[in-house]
Protein backbone atom coordinates (compact mmCIF):
# COMPACT_ATOMS: atom_id res chain seq x y z
CA UNK A 1 0.00 0.00 0.00
CA UNK A 2 1.23 3.15 -1.08
CA UNK A 3 1.31 6.66 1.54
CA UNK A 4 -1.43 8.01 -0.28
CA UNK A 5 -3.44 5.13 0.06
CA UNK A 6 -2.12 4.40 3.26
CA UNK A 7 -3.28 8.12 4.58
CA UNK A 8 -6.90 7.66 2.13
CA UNK A 9 -7.26 4.65 4.56
CA UNK A 10 -6.43 6.01 7.63
CA UNK A 11 -8.92 9.24 6.94
CA UNK A 12 -11.66 6.91 6.10
CA UNK A 13 -11.51 4.72 9.23
CA UNK A 14 -11.01 7.65 11.30
CA UNK A 15 -14.59 9.12 9.76
CA UNK A 16 -16.27 5.90 10.24
CA UNK A 17 -15.30 5.76 13.82
CA UNK A 18 -16.14 9.51 14.23
CA UNK A 19 -19.56 8.71 12.71
CA UNK A 20 -20.35 6.12 14.93
CA UNK A 21 -19.58 7.60 18.01
CA UNK A 22 -21.98 10.49 17.34
CA UNK A 23 -24.65 7.51 16.25
CA UNK A 24 -24.05 5.84 20.00
CA UNK A 25 -23.67 9.22 21.51
CA UNK A 26 -27.75 10.06 20.24
CA UNK A 27 -29.35 6.52 21.30
CA UNK A 28 -27.11 6.49 25.00
CA UNK A 29 -28.36 9.53 25.32
CA UNK A 30 -32.27 8.71 24.47
CA UNK A 31 -31.43 5.23 26.37
CA UNK A 32 -30.44 7.42 29.61
CA UNK A 33 -33.70 9.31 29.50
CA UNK A 34 -35.83 6.48 29.38
CA UNK A 35 -34.65 4.11 31.73
CA UNK A 36 -33.40 3.81 35.28
CA UNK A 37 -29.77 3.79 35.89
CA UNK A 38 -29.87 0.28 36.39
CA UNK A 39 -27.87 -2.72 34.92
CA UNK A 40 -30.50 -5.06 33.38
CA UNK A 41 -28.95 -8.12 34.20
CA UNK A 42 -26.84 -7.53 37.46
CA UNK A 43 -29.34 -4.59 38.70
CA UNK A 44 -26.08 -2.60 40.27
CA UNK A 45 -27.07 0.85 39.72
CA UNK A 46 -25.06 3.45 38.35
CA UNK A 47 -24.58 7.17 38.98
CA UNK A 48 -21.85 10.08 38.80
CA UNK A 49 -18.74 8.54 37.70
CA UNK A 50 -19.80 5.26 37.42
CA UNK A 51 -22.49 6.26 35.07
CA UNK A 52 -19.89 5.66 32.08
CA UNK A 53 -19.87 1.78 32.89
CA UNK A 54 -23.21 1.83 31.93
CA UNK A 55 -23.75 0.95 28.23
CA UNK A 56 -26.40 0.85 25.54
CA UNK A 57 -27.33 -3.43 24.60
CA UNK A 58 -29.08 -2.99 20.97
CA UNK A 59 -31.39 -6.50 22.02
CA UNK A 60 -31.97 -7.36 18.23
CA UNK A 61 -27.53 -6.74 18.32
CA UNK A 62 -28.22 -4.67 15.15
CA UNK A 63 -27.10 -1.08 15.87
CA UNK A 64 -29.39 0.17 13.37
CA UNK A 65 -32.45 -0.54 14.69
CA UNK A 66 -33.17 2.45 17.09
CA UNK A 67 -36.84 2.86 18.03
CA UNK A 68 -37.20 6.27 19.34
CA UNK A 69 -39.68 4.06 22.08
CA UNK A 70 -36.15 2.33 23.31
CA UNK A 71 -37.70 -0.93 22.89
CA UNK A 72 -34.78 -2.45 21.10
CA UNK A 73 -32.75 -1.23 24.01
CA UNK A 74 -31.65 -2.05 27.64
CA UNK A 75 -28.95 -0.97 29.73
CA UNK A 76 -26.49 -2.98 30.92
CA UNK A 77 -22.84 -2.59 32.69
CA UNK A 78 -19.60 -2.82 30.50
CA UNK A 79 -19.35 -6.38 32.15
CA UNK A 80 -22.73 -7.68 31.35
CA UNK A 81 -22.34 -6.34 28.05
CA UNK A 82 -19.36 -8.19 27.09
CA UNK A 83 -20.55 -11.16 28.89
CA UNK A 84 -23.93 -10.86 26.52
CA UNK A 85 -22.34 -10.97 23.11
CA UNK A 86 -18.92 -13.05 24.47
CA UNK A 87 -22.14 -15.93 24.78
CA UNK A 88 -23.54 -15.32 21.62
CA UNK A 89 -20.38 -16.47 20.37
CA UNK A 90 -19.86 -19.40 22.57
CA UNK A 91 -22.91 -20.44 21.64
CA UNK A 92 -22.73 -20.86 17.77
CA UNK A 93 -19.14 -22.48 18.57
CA UNK A 94 -21.00 -24.70 21.05
CA UNK A 95 -23.08 -25.78 18.69
CA UNK A 96 -20.83 -26.22 15.95
CA UNK A 97 -18.33 -28.36 17.94
CA UNK A 98 -14.77 -27.97 18.87
CA UNK A 99 -13.76 -28.05 15.24
CA UNK A 100 -16.62 -26.54 13.44
CA UNK A 101 -15.86 -23.20 12.10
CA UNK A 102 -18.30 -20.14 12.55
CA UNK A 103 -20.27 -19.69 8.77
CA UNK A 104 -20.80 -16.23 9.42
CA UNK A 105 -20.79 -13.51 12.45
CA UNK A 106 -22.94 -14.17 15.24
CA UNK A 107 -24.02 -10.13 15.62
CA UNK A 108 -25.15 -8.71 12.93
CA UNK A 109 -23.28 -5.21 13.52
CA UNK A 110 -19.94 -4.38 12.25
CA UNK A 111 -18.80 -0.93 12.59
CA UNK A 112 -16.45 -1.38 9.21
CA UNK A 113 -18.97 -3.62 7.10
CA UNK A 114 -19.05 -0.97 4.03
CA UNK A 115 -15.26 0.13 4.15
CA UNK A 116 -14.35 -1.29 1.21
CA UNK A 117 -16.92 0.19 -0.54
CA UNK A 118 -15.59 3.84 1.17
CA UNK A 119 -12.55 2.92 -0.23
CA UNK A 120 -13.09 2.33 -3.65
CA UNK A 121 -15.51 5.38 -3.68
CA UNK A 122 -12.32 7.48 -2.44
CA UNK A 123 -9.94 6.45 -5.13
Amino acid sequence: MTEPEKERYTQIVAKMREEEQLRQAGYREKALKLFPHVCARCVREFEGKKLRELTVHHRDHNHDNNPPDGSNWELLCIYCHDHEHTRGVQEQRDKEGPSGRLEGPSLSHSPFADLNVHLKRSK
